[in-house]
């Protein structure tokens, strides 16, 4: 299934804010993106009819196991273009960060797990001995601060 950009930007942020709060509204929405309710209602609606979330006007807004998996695919590769950029190719911060949001809409499957595979690899994080899963948000984030760890070690050593 593709979605539209903006369709991946809620889906993300409706699971983003499902992190924090289990009671999501369009409002909140809304906010985080800073744009009006209409447009998250539309929003919303399409993802409703992918069956992507349950939603009833007025009421909280929850994802479905689909939409959740789908809201997961989208970070990973997010997470993955942003370190590939910051920490492979040493592209300032804010910079990485808008052009991984942008180049997340457009690689396949495929491609993120080559790209997922390459940085293991090339940051030399197969010797890690937790049963690292690219899959999991949790070994996502360690593999992020043992990569860059390892990189500003080599970076003193030079």
């Amino acid at each position: 299934m593709k979605l539209t950009e903006s369709q991946e930007e809620y889906l993300k942020t409706i699971y983003i804010l499902s992190k924090n709060n289990n009671k999501i509204r369009v409002t909140d929405i809304a906010n985080k993106l800073k744009i009006t309710k209409p447009s998250v209602n539309k929003g919303v609606n399409s993802l409703k009819e992918l069956g992507l979330l349950n939603y009833e006007a007025y009421k909280n807004i929850e994802l479905t196991k689909k939409g959740i998996e789908k809201a997961k695919e989208i970070l990973k590769k997010y997470d993955i273009l942003n370190m590939f950029l910051t920490e492979v190719l040493e592209i300032d911060k804010d910079q990485a960060m808008e052009e991984a949001k942008a180049m997340k809409y457009a690689m396949s499957k495929e491609t993120t797990k080559k790209l997922d595979e390459y940085i293991t690899k090339i940051l030399d994080l197969g010797d890690l001995d937790c049963g690292y899963n690219s899959d999991s948000e949790k070994c996502r984030t360690c593999v992020k601060i043992t990569a860059k760890n390892r990189l500003r070690k080599e970076k003193k050593e030079e």
